[in-house]
């Protein structure tokens, strides 16, 4: 079976996982601003985002290539400072549609925030997000960076297209 991962970020973390899980892999990483980035030539399909302002930023590419992705397998590793949680699964399930939400494992990885890669807008945000927050830690954070990202955290996302790459094709 065919697979392919394709993946939308801002600041490079999701890049930066979707080229981990290629090379481990054999898969091609595929940025959607790529003309070329086509799903219907594949079996299965890894959808990697980041989450910026509680929404997946490949979205509206799902959107636009939903018919495509009908009757798929699909993955989707999800990327930001905000770690597993029912939160973090809310923002996922309202960046999808209903339906595929339903037929789509989900995977939420860790990511970075480099303030030397953001705006002064954003970095003026995460100050005055950072006075509200009551965890000294995420506080602490906001106002200075993190990197959080872990190689080892893509081991479900291996182990789940390993299942497809020793399954035969099906004839048709």
């Amino acid at each position: 079976m065919k697979g392919a991962i394709f993946f939308s970020g801002k600041y490079g973390s999701t890049e930066q996982y979707a080229h981990w899980i290629g090379e481990a892999t054999g898969l091609p990483a595929i940025d959607i601003k790529d003309p070329k980035a086509d799903p219907a030539e594949y079996d299965y399909i890894i959808l990697g985002s980041s989450i910026i302002y509680f929404k997946l930023t490949i979205r509206h590419w799902i959107l636009a290539n939903l018919p495509q992705l009908e009757g798929k397998a699909k993955l989707l590793f999800s990327v930001s400072g905000a770690g597993p949680s029912e939160k973090l699964e809310r923002w996922v399930a309202n960046s999808l549609p209903a339906k595929l939400g339903s037929q789509i494992e989900h995977v939420a990885l860790a990511g970075k925030l480099d303030h030397t890669k953001v705006s002064r807008w954003v970095k003026m945000m995460l100050y005055i997000a950072s006075v509200f927050n009551p965890d000294p830690q995420a506080s602490k954070e906001e106002r200075y960076g993190f990197d959080h990202m872990d190689k080892d955290s893509i081991q479900p996302i291996i182990e789940y297209i390993q299942q497809f790459q020793h399954r035969p094709m099906a004839v048709t």
